[in-house]
C-alpha cells in the first residue's frame, strides 16, 4: 500500500493561510501555490536515487552524486499547472508532460481531453501534480494513463486532500505514494473540499 505523507513546515503553514483566504488576489494566490510546490518538492524528493560522477573542481577531481533517474512532472490541467514552476525551480532538469481532464459537473467524473508525455517514462520518477485531491477521480484516470504508457515509479503531489479522495486513489493505485500538506474534513454535496481553497483553477487563472 502506498504511503500517505503529510508535509509539515512553518513556511508552508504560513502560505496555507494566504491561499485559504477568499480575499487573496489572483497574483498572490498563484505565487503562493508555486512557492508551496517548491517547499513540498524539497521534502518529498529526499529518497531519490543518485549515482556517482567524477567532477573536476578548480583544485582537484572528486566524486559527486547526481540524480540516477529522470524526473517527469505531470500536471493535471488546469490547476496542476500552478505548481509546475515551483517544482521545476527545485528540479530544473525535470521534463514536463501534461494530462488534460475536466470534471463533469453533473456526474463529478473526469473526462480526458488531452495527454502528452515524454517518450519513455518507464525509467523515470513521475510526479503527478494537482493541488486538490477531492473525489480522486482525476488523479486515478491520470495515473491509469501514465501506467498504460509504461510509468512505474509514480508519486501524487498535492496540497489539500480529503478522506474520500485519499481512499479512492489509494484503492485504485495502492503502489502510488500520496503527498499532501493538509487533509481537510470532507467533500460537500457538489464535490468541493471543506474547508478547502475553493476552485483552485479559477483562483489561479482569474476565471471567476
Amino acid at each position: 500500500m502506498g504511503r500517505v505523507v503529510i508535509i509539515n513546515h512553518p513556511l508552508i503553514e504560513h502560505k496555507m493561510a494566504i491561499i485559504r483566504n477568499k480575499d487573496t488576489d489572483t497574483k498572490t494566490f498563484r505565487e503562493n501555490i508555486n512557492e508551496i510546490g517548491s517547499l513540498v518538492t524539497y521534502e518529498i524528493t529526499r529518497d531519490l536515487a543518485t549515482k556517482p560522477v567524477e567532477v573536476q573542481t578548480p583544485i582537484a577531481k572528486t566524486i559527486c552524486q547526481v540524480l540516477a533517474k529522470d524526473v517527469v512532472i505531470v500536471p493535471i490541467l488546469r490547476a496542476g499547472l500552478g505548481m509546475v514552476d515551483g517544482i521545476q525551480n527545485v528540479i530544473p532538469t525535470a521534463k514536463i508532460g501534461h494530462i488534460g481532464l475536466y470534471r463533469d459537473e453533473t456526474t463529478l467524473r473526469p473526462i480526458e481531453y488531452y495527454i502528452k508525455l515524454p517518450t519513455d517514462v518507464s525509467k523515470a520518477t513521475i510526479l503527478v501534480v494537482d493541488p486538490m485531491l477531492a473525489t480522486g477521480g482525476s488523479s486515478i484516470v491520470a495515473i491509469d494513463n501514465i501506467k498504460e504508457r509504461g510509468g512505474k515509479d509514480i508519486r501524487f503531489v498535492g496540497i489539500v486532500g480529503c478522506p474520500e479522495g485519499i481512499k479512492a486513489l489509494s484503492e485504485a493505485h495502492p503502489d502510488v505514494d500520496i503527498y499532501l500538506v493538509k487533509v481537510d474534513d470532507r467533500l460537500n454535496e457538489v464535490g468541493y473540499i471543506v474547508p478547502g481553497l475553493g476552485d483552485c483553477g479559477d483562483r489561479l487563472f482569474g476565471t471567476k
